[in-house]
């Protein structure tokens, strides 16, 4: 079996019925040779959780009102505003109403009024979500040789890290030179229509070496070892 594909365990007592449900079904497609379209194959806004887990690059920028996440893959914008509540009835949005604050040195970002749709999931395992979707992340810059050890660790559980798979989006391999920070988000996920608990996962970011390329989005219906039927409209837009 190609030890790339993704397939989610829908046993998992974490989930409720529905969300089970929902990732046997998309597992037994991956299964099957095919895909399923997700928010990154189809060019769809990503929501958070899964941004993280597929955007392999981030540069956040500091402003006076606002913190803006750049992600390289193409060229997603997140807009954080920071030291103000979430309204008293968020309109849903694919990205959510996120909003944040510093606790001493480290950034937390509340998200939440995230919009349901076809292609709502927290992961690449297809796991969906409901309106109920609350995020917290919490970034914070950690020491480099931290940063390095838990990236060996990630390698061991879900596999080696291939440079190979990192040239189609023009990244370059990552900075070896552990007196460099590294960047770690601790994500906090809470979702009582789809969970049946609360869970905790985290994201560790490295320096690469190489420039950030221009990356555009195009309807990917070769996924790895599967594919996918990309939408096609059947009237003219236009």
């Amino acid at each position: 079996m190609n030890e790339f594909l993704r397939v989610g365990d829908y046993t998992n007592p974490i989930l409720k019925p529905e969300a089970a449900a929902v990732v046997k079904r998309r597992g037994d497609t991956i299964l099957s040779g095919a895909s399923f379209p997700n928010p990154h194959n189809q060019c769809w806004p990503e929501p958070v959780p899964f941004t993280l887990i597929i955007q392999l690059g981030v540069q956040i920028i500091q402003q006076k009102d606002e913190v803006i996440l750049l992600y390289l893959m193409d060229q997603k914008v997140r807009h954080v505003r920071m030291n103000v509540p979430h309204p008293a009835k968020p309109v849903p949005t694919w990205q959510g109403d996120s909003v944040g604050h510093y606790e001493g040195d480290t950034l937390v970002i509340d998200t939440l009024g995230l919009k349901v749709g076809p292609l709502s999931m927290v992961d690449q395992y297809g796991t969906p979500f409901s309106k109920g979707l609350h995020v917290i992340e919490r970034y914070r810059l950690i020491d480099g040789v931290v940063a390095n050890e838990a990236a060996k660790r990630h390698e061991s559980v879900y596999g080696i890290y291939v440079p190979d798979l990192l040239v189609p989006y023009g990244r370059g391999t990552i900075d070896l030179d552990t007196d460099k920070k590294g960047l770690q988000v601790e994500v906090t996920v809470e979702d009582r229509g789809m969970f049946t608990t609360s869970w905790t996962g985290f994201v560790t970011y490295r320096h690469v070496l190489g420039d950030w390329p221009e990356v555009v989005c195009a309807e990917n219906p070769h996924m790895i070892g599967t594919e996918t039927h990309a939408p096609v409209a059947q009237t003219p837009d236009f």
